[in-house]
């Protein structure tokens, strides 16, 4: 048992929590730095949405 926990541990295949944890926190501060752009984008494409909505 103690060779397949040491096997397992030093297994580097696939991505890792560090990894994920990592992609999160960029994307974390990217949506921090651009939340004001971000939220007129939404703004702009919500009501163009509504109001071609409307006219069909």
């Amino acid at each position: 048992m103690s060779n397949e926990l040491k096997a397992y541990l030093s297994e580097e295949d696939g991505v890792s929590t560090v990894e994920i944890v990592l992609i999160l926190l960029v994307l974390i501060a990217l949506v921090l730095i651009f939340k004001e752009q971000l939220t007129k984008l939404l703004k702009s494409l919500m009501s163009k949405v509504a109001s071609q909505s409307n006219s069909v």
